[in-house]
């Protein structure tokens, strides 16, 4: 069939589409909420610009030929024609005639406009790219960020969304390998998500280097409320982020919806239980952290589980992911504030355990091992993982030593120490000389 099709849109399908992916774009300013509490007070305002700056160049970068690479005709199943697309040409134009509703006939993707699916896709891009800067916290310039977060795009997400969303007959010509050679499940992004910004973040931190100080010197959140906002908002976008991968309001939404909910609320818990016994108190950073893992690990199978099996994702991303983020103590690496503790290994553990807890009776139809499938759906889960990871590995580190050798990826050594929110950006976040008054005159 041609891409896209030209005919009428589902006027309930598009509105769905439309809220969700609202939903989607609010998570990165939701992760400029979460990660900016975790980090020091001096710090808080570059890792926020860090987050909300992604918005734009991938925005840029998705209109002029992003898009393309991600839903084009397929170049050998590796990435999309950049060509195809650019500039979004061929996705909007046709009947756009208010008058007679039933014979306005535009480019879609499924039942819905193509234009709609363009911001709906590049949601999941620049919460992708914002993810990555939670690795290089305290210690990275901002115009290096920029290049960086620029070249990633470009390099890792775009041709990896290709891999995993393109499907053959709805977004692309003899889509992406992962979803029509290989057939692993990944409905809304634990590989080229959270295993693809996962990875590469730990190539960020090695490379950046760690923090002045660390280990030694305690980096506690300076704000945990925000902490807590932030991840509450997440959880809101969350929805939209799976539910909305359906481009249907539909039994399957319906399915992503509730399972999105369990594995959060279930992770929360898993996490608070594990903090309980290994440290004696139960904290709300352990919440707010328990609970993006148990989102992060349902993303690729919140549709192809039941309920129950979404409740076993959750116990096992909440307690599996607490334990991993004593990972970067054991083995010498700065990853601040935790991506590859939370999205790494949350999103390995919810892309293989498809393999394991998938339910034909949910909507993609299939058993994993523990349901009578054998190991035939583990197997090409596990294929998925690894995959993504080794490319996202190998093209981050030729980026960042690139950059490194170039203009340089770490700010000055004083502006580390005295923060770089005054460095980067002439800002600091709290005015304290207001309340501390001043000078009595006379």
């Amino acid at each position: 069939m041609s891409y896209p099709i030209i005919d009428t849109p589902d006027a309930a399908n598009t509105a769905f589409v439309m809220i969700s992916a609202a939903l989607v774009l609010v998570m990165t300013p939701a992760l400029a909420f979460f990660y900016g509490g975790m980090v020091r007070a001096k710090s808080v305002l570059n890792m926020m610009m860090m987050c909300f700056s992604a918005i734009g160049v991938v925005w840029v970068l998705w209109v002029l030929f992003g898009y393309s690479m991600a839903f084009g005709d397929s170049l050998g199943g590796f990435v999309g024609d950049p060509t195809q697309f650019a500039g979004l040409r061929g996705l909007f134009g046709g009947n756009y005639s208010a008058a007679e509703p039933a014979k306005a006939a535009i480019p879609l993707v499924g039942t819905v406009p193509a234009l709609v699916f363009v911001m709906f896709q590049a949601g999941f891009a620049m919460v992708t790219v914002a993810l990555l800067a939670g690795a290089v916290a305290d210690r990275m310039r901002f115009s290096a960020w920029m290049v960086v977060a620029a070249a990633w795009a470009v390099l890792v997400y775009f041709p990896v969304a290709h891999w995993v969303f393109a499907f053959d007959g709805l977004a692309a010509e003899h889509g992406g390998w992962i979803v029509n050679k290989l057939k692993a499940i990944d409905f809304a992004g634990g590989t080229a998500v959270e295993i693809n910004s996962g990875a590469s973040a730990l190539v960020l931190a090695i490379v950046v280097g760690a923090r002045r100080g660390w280990p030694r010197d305690p980096m506690r959140p300076h704000n945990l409320p925000a902490v807590m906002l932030g991840a509450g908002l997440l959880w809101l976008g969350w929805f939209g982020f799976n539910a909305g991968s359906a481009l249907a309001a539909d039994g399957t939404a319906a399915m992503a919806l509730v399972n999105t909910l369990g594995a959060g609320a279930v992770s929360m818990m898993s996490w608070l239980v594990v903090e309980k016994v290994r440290q004696g108190k139960a904290t709300s950073f352990g919440a707010a952290s328990g609970v993006v893992a148990g989102l992060v690990a349902i993303t690729p199978s919140c549709a192809s589980v039941a309920p129950e099996g979404a409740i076993a994702i959750g116990v096992v991303a909440g307690a599996v992911s607490s334990l991993a983020i004593e990972l970067k103590y054991r083995f010498g690496y700065d990853d601040s504030l935790d991506v590859v503790g939370v999205h790494l290994v949350g999103g390995v553990i919810g892309t293989l355990m498809i393999g394991l807890v998938a339910s034909s009776a949910a909507p993609a139809g299939v058993d994993g091992l523990l349901y009578g499938g054998g190991i035939d759906q583990l197997w090409r889960q596990a294929v998925a993982v690894l995959a993504v990871g080794g490319y996202a590995i190998v093209v981050t580190a030729v980026i960042a030593l690139a950059v490194r050798a170039t203009i340089g990826l770490r700010a000055g050594a004083q502006d580390e120490v005295d923060g770089i929110d005054d460095a980067e950006h002439a800002e600091t976040a709290y005015d304290f000389s207001a309340a501390r008054g001043g000078r009595l005159e006379g």
